[in-house]
């Protein structure tokens, strides 16, 4: 069981190096270099939880071009880095935004509505960028979007169904920052942190063009029985929406975009193709299940074994998943998506003796937790009852994290300075 951690926590970090921003950001620059050299001011504005890490490879790489910025990370993601005088950096919360997330967004506005029509601005965007780039369409509040944000994750609505109710609520996302920025010009260069990589998507869109609606985010909030619960003012500004009373986010074919260039720079499939090769380095045949893994943690735990016994004749075998699963909260607990769905995977493991399983958020972040995941083995179960923990009952509470604080299998990496969604890996022995 040893050798399977150790393995296991180096392939895993070998995924990480794979999706370093910096790296991806110098990489995409040096092909972008002419297109930046013309125009006569550049502006950055990075936000999302990659932000500190690909604000520093461009401003590093740009030597001196940018005339001013934003830089907008969450808390305690920006340890470490330090910006010239001309670079304003915020940290604000996440998932769910703050005051400082508001604040940080006016001041990105501020620069941004001011600028000359020959400029750049260049976004930086990751993810987490739904929740630190916050600006509340006129009528609402903070609180009503906080509010509405958390209903709908506690309902377990996947990203793209919460990020289209988002993008409704908000005057900076789903194409309404690249209308602000317009006629001057954007070149964004963007982790993907969503499933399929879709632009639009990607912290709500805020440079894309947007095929949603006000009758879709509606439709949301009926299906998950939301619409008594939704504040009034939130419902009353889509109702208007649907009516028509107000616009609807920019759509494709629109003019604004015209001036736009989004560049996908890093993405889960990397990372995943990475975790691959370093477990081949280690003697592992290896495969990669797939980089769409999503649904409720607790299925996908099962979907997963089903997996390991379809491939343990392989062994030494490294099965590798990536994506983003959901969880519907039902408990009053602690945990993530990944701690759900490795307490999960435990339980269909217990009392096996090869087998370890590793379940985290490329950016280091599980949830509300200060965890990036769990490592799991067949003994998880079993040494847990004997020091009086019951699995089920944790698994039922949704209180996982606090299940492998007393097991002692929590992931703790710290913010990782990448965001391409999670990655699972099985190794069988």
């Amino acid at each position: 069981m040893r050798k399977g951690r150790e393995d296991i926590l180096k392939i895993f970090n070998k995924a990480l190096e794979a999706v370093n921003p910096q790296k991806a950001v110098k990489a995409a620059l040096s092909g972008l270099t002419d297109s930046i050299s013309v125009y006569k001011n550049t502006y950055l504005l990075a936000f999302g939880k990659a932000s500190c890490p690909m604000a520093k490879a461009t401003i590093e790489s740009l030597s001196g071009r940018i005339k001013k910025g934003v830089v907008i990370t969450k808390y305690h993601h920006s340890e470490g880095f330090s910006f010239p005088e001309n670079i304003t950096l915020f940290e604000a919360a996440h998932p769910i935004p703050d005051d400082n997330s508001v604040k940080a967004t006016r001041t990105a506005l501020a620069m941004i509505e001011s600028i000359e029509k020959d400029s750049l601005v260049l976004c930086l965007i990751s993810g987490g960028g739904s929740a630190l780039l916050c600006s509340p369409c006129r009528g609402l509040s903070l609180e009503d979007k906080k509010s509405i944000t958390q209903m709908v994750m506690n309902r377990g609505a996947d990203i793209v169904e919460l990020n289209i109710i988002r993008k409704h609520l908000s005057e900076v996302k789903g194409g309404r920052l690249a209308a602000i920025v317009h006629p001057a010009h954007i070149i964004s260069l963007i982790v993907s942190d969503v499933i399929g990589d879709r632009l639009d998507i990607i912290a709500s869109g805020p440079t894309v063009a947007d095929p949603s609606t006000y009758r879709d985010a509606y439709e949301i909030l009926k299906r998950y029985d939301l619409l008594n619960q939704t504040p009034e003012a939130v419902l009353n500004h889509i109702k208007r929406g649907i009516k028509g009373e107000i616009p609807e986010t920019p759509k494709p074919g629109n003019r604004i975009f015209e001036h736009v260039e989004n560049h996908i720079i890093s993405s889960n499939r990397l990372c995943l193709e990475a975790a691959k090769k370093a477990a081949e380095t280690l003697g592992y045949k290896a495969l990669i299940l797939t980089d769409s893994l999503q649904g409720e943690a607790r299925e996908a735990a099962k979907w997963l074994y089903q997996r390991v016994l379809e491939y343990k004749d392989m062994a030494p075998v490294c099965i590798i998943s990536g994506g983003e699963t959901t969880v519907t909260v039902r408990g009053d607990g602690i945990g993530g998506r990944n701690t759900e769905l490795a307490l999960s995977f435990a339980l269909q493991i217990d009392g096996t003796d090869n087998i370890t399983f590793l379940s985290a958020g490329t950016d280091g972040t599980d949830g509300p937790t200060d965890a990036a995941g769990a490592v799991v083995t067949g003994y998880t179960v079993k040494r847990a009852r004997s020091i009086g923990l019951d699995p089920i009952e944790y698994l039922q509470r949704n209180d996982s994290y606090s299940f492998f604080k007393k097991t002692d299998e929590l992931l703790i990496t710290g913010p990782t300075g990448t965001n391409v969604m999670d990655i699972q890996i099985i190794i069988i022995q």
